[in-house]
């Protein structure tokens, strides 16, 4: 017995030793490129939520403490290839000055680390908060804006119609609507693209915590779509018909920036009333 306690104790002192190389060895690789994202978050509007992904994914692994505790530990020498293959992308990214290659290599890394450390079952019931991560990191600019231009004129097709309904002259071109008094143009941010990488974000924390089966967890998480775009369209058309009565100041500085975080807020409820809705339907089938 006292033998199985000191081989016990030594493995739990090798574990700890390992923990802590392998964090401060993260910290030394990735603190610059947090700091550049962290920079990103303050800069620009599209990634504000960056800042709260990491807390949401810490908590999704609070939540699940006492599952964990559950797991027998049983460490996988094979975790290295992951880690190896997150290091690899991480240095071609450096090599390549590609942001989105540095900052998404550290998933790999992380799942690496915990399938080295903890074995694979531990890092099954934690790969959600682990890939959920990657809602805190920037698209590329390229897919940025293919997506994007696409999302513009696909929210002012729809805005010209909704408005056109409420008999109020307008008439569009490209991106750009023309109303009695005033035109506005639909702009990048304005595209509908901020609104669903928020969305997306949202809805996979809500699908997260959310006690369904995992097929009406994915229903959830791709409701973030059409919330997100029909949230967007209300925000363009309210914005237009007001711009139609009183100017083109209503389309521009506080009014502007409050109207989306009125947008968000319209978002976030629709999303709550999907899961609400989802969780009735379950307990009408159930009883």
């Amino acid at each position: 017995m006292k033998k199985l306690i000191e081989d016990q104790s030594v493995i739990a002192r090798k574990n700890i030793l390992y923990i802590a190389l392998l964090f401060f060895a993260f910290i030394f690789l990735y603190g610059k490129i947090f700091v550049g994202l962290i920079k990103v978050w303050s800069e620009n509007d599209n990634y504000s939520h960056g800042f709260f992904i990491p807390f949401i994914s810490i908590y999704m692994i609070y939540t699940i403490r006492q599952e964990l505790l559950k797991i027998p530990l049983s460490p996988k020498n094979w975790g290295l290839l992951f880690l190896v293959a997150g290091l690899v992308q991480l240095i071609l990214g450096v090599t390549g000055s590609e942001f989105f290659l540095q900052r998404t290599s550290m998933i790999p890394v992380l799942l690496g680390e915990v399938i080295f450390l903890c074995g694979w079952m531990y890092a099954k019931k934690i790969l959600v908060p682990i890939c959920y991560l990657i809602f805190m990191i920037p698209l590329p600019a390229i897919i940025w804006n293919k997506i994007a231009f696409p999302l513009q004129l696909f929210s002012s097709n729809l805005t010209e119609k909704v408005v056109h309904a409420m008999n109020i002259p307008i008439y569009r071109e490209g991106n750009v609507l023309h109303l009695a008094q005033t035109t506005l143009e639909v702009v990048d941010a304005c595209s509908g693209l901020r609104s669903l990488t928020t969305m997306f974000a949202l809805s996979a924390a809500i699908a997260w915590f959310a006690d369904y089966s995992l097929p009406r967890k994915w229903l959830l998480f791709f409701m973030a779509v059409p919330i997100a775009l029909l949230a967007n369209i209300i925000r363009l058309s309210a914005t237009a018909i007001l711009a139609s009565k009183y100017g083109a100041s209503v389309a521009q500085g506080f009014l502007h920036e409050f109207s989306g975080f009125v947008t968000f807020f319209l978002g976030l409820v629709m999303l709550i009333g999907m899961s609400v809705l989802l969780g009735r339907h379950i307990q009408s089938t159930t009883s």
